[in-house]
C-alpha cells in the first residue's frame, strides 16, 4: 500500500515538473524579455536586502572579517540605544501624519489639476511637481526659517506684531517636528502626483456616463464609485512611493537641522543608519537599523495595500 502510494506520489511530482517544462518552452521569449530587469532586480534589490539582513547578526567594521553575534546588534538597538528609540518615534510621526496628508494632497491637486486642459494643465502639473525635483529647495526654507529679523517667516511675524523678537526656528526643539513636517508635505508632490495625473487620464469616460444612468449625481459621487475604482494600479503605486518617502526622510532633516539635529529631535531612522553606516563605519549595526527599516516598510505597505483593495469594493 505504501509503495503504491509513493509510486502515485512519484508520477505526479513527474507530471507537474512536465508541465512546468512546459510551461517554460512554451514561454521562453518572455524569460528572456524578463531576464535583464530580474538581473538588476536580484543584484540591487533581492541581493542588497539579503546581506544587510546577514550582516545584522555580525560584528562589521570593514576592515575584519565580520563576527557572528546573533541578537546582539538588535538587543543593543531596542534595550540601550536611546537615540533610536528617538528616532524611531520621530519617522512614525513623521509617516503617520505626512504620508496620509501627502497621499489625500496628491490625489486631490491631481484630480483638480486633470479638470483642466492643454497647456494650462502641463504648466500646473510643472509647478506642483516641481519642489520635488528642484535643488535648490532647502535653500528656499533656509531663507524662510533664518533665525534673525531677515528670514521672511521672521520679518512677517514681526511686522504683524505677532512675535516681538525672531524665533531660532531650526534649533528650538519644539519647533523641528512642525518645520520637517511642513516641508516634507511641500516636497511630497512627486512621482505619486504623476502617477495619480496619468491615472485620471486614462480613465474611461463611457463610466460616467454608466454611472450617471445608474444615479451617480455629483463629482464626489463620480469619485468615489467611478475614478477612485478604475485607479486602483496607481492608487497602489502612490501608496508604495509616499510609504518610502514618508520613512525614508533624512535629506530635509541633515541639510535644514544637520547630522546630528538639536537634542536629536530632527533625528530619523534613516539619518541614525547613515550614522553608523557612513561615519562610524559600524556596518553590522547599520545593516541592523536597515533590517528594522525595511520590515517596518514592508509591513506598512501590507496594510496600506488591504485598505486600498476595498476602495470601490
Amino acid at each position: 500500500m505504501e509503495n503504491k502510494d509513493l509510486a502515485a506520489q512519484v508520477r505526479e511530482v513527474a507530471k507537474r515538473e512536465a508541465k512546468v517544462s512546459y510551461r517554460m518552452k512554451k514561454n521562453k521569449a518572455s524569460y528572456v524579455l524578463m531576464a535583464p530587469y530580474f538581473t538588476l532586480f536580484f543584484f540591487f534589490t533581492i541581493l542588497p536586502v539579503a546581506m544587510s539582513v546577514f550582516f545584522s547578526f555580525t560584528y562589521y567594521n570593514m576592515l575584519e572579517m565580520p563576527t557572528f553575534i546573533g541578537w546582539g546588534n538588535y538587543i543593543k538597538l531596542f534595550l540601550e540605544d536611546d537615540i533610536f528609540l528617538k528616532s524611531l518615534r520621530n519617522t512614525l510621526i513623521l509617516a503617520f501624519v505626512t504620508g496620509p496628508i501627502s497621499y489625500i494632497m496628491c490625489l486631490l491637486f491631481a484630480w483638480i489639476i486633470n479638470e483642466f486642459r492643454g497647456w494650462l494643465r502641463a504648466f500646473l502639473t510643472l509647478i506642483f511637481y516641481a519642489p520635488s525635483i528642484s535643488g535648490n529647495a532647502f535653500v528656499i526654507w533656509r531663507l524662510i526659517l533664518s533665525p534673525d529679523r531677515y528670514g521672511y517667516l521672521n520679518g512677517f511675524l514681526l511686522d504683524w506684531n505677532i512675535i516681538t523678537e525672531p524665533v531660532w526656528w531650526l534649533v528650538t526643539p519644539e519647533w523641528i517636528m512642525p518645520v520637517l513636517i511642513i516641508v516634507q508635505l511641500w516636497l511630497s508632490l512627486g512621482t505619486g502626483f504623476l502617477a495619480f495625473i496619468a491615472g485620471l487620464q486614462t480613465v474611461d469616460k463611457t463610466l460616467y456616463e454608466a454611472a450617471a444612468i445608474d444615479g451617480v449625481k455629483n463629482r464626489w459621487q463620480e469619485l468615489w464609485h467611478v475614478t477612485l475604482p478604475a485607479m486602483k494600479p496607481q492608487l497602489m503605486f502612490g501608496a508604495i512611493m509616499q510609504i518610502t518617502s514618508a520613512f525614508a526622510i533624512a535629506e530635509i532633516s541633515i541639510q535644514l537641522l544637520g547630522n546630528p539635529s538639536v537634542n536629536y529631535e530632527g533625528a530619523t531612522i534613516v539619518t541614525h543608519l547613515l550614522d553608523y553606516g557612513t561615519v562610524r563605519f559600524e556596518m553590522g549595526y547599520a545593516s541592523a537599523i536597515a533590517t528594522v527599516l525595511f520590515f517596518l516598510m514592508v509591513g506598512t505597505n501590507q496594510i496600506v495595500q488591504r485598505v486600498l483593495r476595498r476602495v470601490g469594493s
